[in-house]
């Protein structure tokens, strides 16, 4: 048994960790401040002796005795993150200066959770590690972007010169069951606006693609990155390298949810990026052969399962 905190271990993502965590055994603390998490989230979790929940801002100083930290903690759609920029930025870089003292005194292995945002609108496809990214650094997005990008320096900067044990991954687009219906991301509003007999909004004339990685493919790809050797520290890519074009996700969805919507575009945000694809032979070869095995029909048609006892 090992003790294992999860930082916004009521998110989307994090609760779908922790579940996985205390089904193998762990001790799990979930740390979060329910801005973007749910109760709802984590309530099968509740009443299970390998189970905590710690209501608090991961800005804030925590202290525990634990062996792992996986850092989640920052919202992650851009409704989220815009309502309050600074609020952003300080979570990314605050919150890993005091996950990165915490896991430097107790000698515990870190996992970064970073972001394929740090990437910006890429100049270069599939986008590969070693991709510096083309990021603006003063726009709409920058608060979640340059945070990300600020907290991968801060890990690899507490790894060379305190000798912390750190993991760094980089995630893309991932969707699943407990995603949040109002957050913006273009799975769920697909899902949710078919559902509902609406309009499907799609921003830009469509032709922009992204790679969707289903959520139990990317636990199980954080799971095996902390089990590597402590000389891995990454950064790796973890995504489904498969990509689709938002006018083919739209139309996936309307057949699947049997829906009647019609399709109708919207001008496209700022700095919003053109493709999103990662390169995952990293992965591969570092994380026990790992590749994701769900693929996107499969995916779409479990959390369209999910979302359904949220529409009338």
């Amino acid at each position: 048994m090992k003790r294992i905190l999860v930082t916004g271990g009521a998110g989307f993502i994090g609760s779908h960790l922790c579940t996985r965590l205390v089904q193998e055994g762990n001790d799990v603390i979930c740390l979060d401040n329910f801005f973007t998490g749910s109760k709802r989230n984590i309530i099968h979790l509740v009443g299970n002796p390998l189970f905590e929940i710690i209501r608090q801002d991961v800005i804030q100083p925590y202290y525990a005795e634990v062996d792992e930290i996986y850092n989640l903690a920052c919202p992650a759609s851009p409704i989220h993150y815009q309502y309050n920029r600074i609020k952003t930025i300080k979570t990314s870089v605050m919150g890993a200066i005091n996950m990165l003292g915490l896991a430097k005194r107790t000698k515990a292995k870190i996992l970064q959770a970073s972001t394929s945002e740090v990437y910006g609108d890429p100049a270069i496809h599939p986008q590969v590690e070693s991709y510096w990214g083309n990021v603006n650094p003063i726009g709409d997005r920058s608060c979640y972007d340059e945070g990300k990008r600020c907290a991968e320096t801060l890990f690899m900067d507490y790894h060379s010169q305190n000798n912390v044990r750190i993991k760094i991954i980089r995630i893309f687009n991932t969707y699943g069951p407990r995603m949040s219906e109002g957050d913006g991301r273009v799975v769920s509003n697909f899902i949710l606006q078919a559902l509902r007999g609406q309009d499907i909004t799609i921003y830009g004339d469509g032709s922009q693609t992204r790679s969707f990685q289903y959520v139990d493919d990317l636990v199980e790809a954080m799971i095996r990155m902390m089990a590597t050797d402590d000389s891995f520290t990454g950064p790796v890519n973890i995504g489904n390298p498969h990509e689709f074009t938002m006018i083919e996700l739209a139309n996936k969805v309307i057949k699947l949810t049997g829906s009647k919507s019609k399709i109708i575009f919207e001008p496209l945000p700022k700095d919003d990026p053109k493709q999103r694809r990662p390169d995952i032979h990293l992965a591969q070869k570092m994380l026990d052969d790992w590749s994701p095995n769900i693929q996107l029909d499969e995916g779409l048609k479990k959390t369209i399962d999910y979302f359904r006892r949220f529409v009338d």
